[in-house]
């Protein structure tokens, strides 16, 4: 049977005020004190505002000077979150080229980008064989595993953002063979 009465809202809507620069700058203070975010995400957040709520300031939004401001006063810094990103997908396993896609994710331009993917390059082989060694496949495999499996281990390295090379080393080798880097 079909509901035949109405939910009742307790609230009535209130359309919330426009927004003003004092109004602005608490939205991107609280917004940056909450989340580790990066100039671009910062800016983003601001224009959905802006683009909800609207503006009733003198000229136009001061978006981008709130986010250079934020920046210069150390609130948000493209090139720490950067590094710390990279530390963290480096620890779960995850390769250069996710990195590269996380960081392009967050607005992080080349520049502030570069130490954390020049590392990742550097620890690449090392974070392959953590992936390996977390998802059970190649030498940490408890088992040798058909064609089928190893397919499916081989996209998973690749979604992780591992090199062909390195995918194919470490799945070549059999459990408990854990593969060195200079090994051929």
């Amino acid at each position: 049977m079909a509901q035949s009465w109405r939910v009742q809202s307790r609230r009535p809507f209130r359309a919330r005020p426009a927004l003003d620069s004092a109004a602005l700058e608490r939205l991107a203070i609280g917004y940056a004190g909450r989340y580790a975010t990066s100039r671009a995400k910062l800016a983003d957040y601001l224009r959905r505002k802006l683009a909800e709520r609207g503006w009733e300031g003198e000229g136009d939004p001061p978006v981008v000077q709130i986010v250079e401001r934020f920046a210069e006063l150390g609130y948000v810094d493209d090139r720490a979150l950067a590094e710390a990103k990279a530390r963290a997908l480096g620890a779960r396993g995850y390769g250069e080229r996710r990195l590269a896609a996380a960081l392009g994710g967050l607005g992080i331009g080349d520049g502030d980008a570069r130490l954390a993917r020049e590392q990742a390059v550097a620890d690449a082989w090392t974070t392959a064989l953590r992936f390996a060694e977390r998802k059970r496949i190649g030498p940490f495999a408890d088992r040798v595993v058909d064609e089928k499996g190893r397919r499916r281990a081989f996209g998973a390295m690749m979604r992780a953002g591992h090199s062909v090379d390195h995918a194919r080393r470490i799945l070549a080798a059999g459990p408990g063979a854990v593969p060195l880097l200079d090994d051929n």
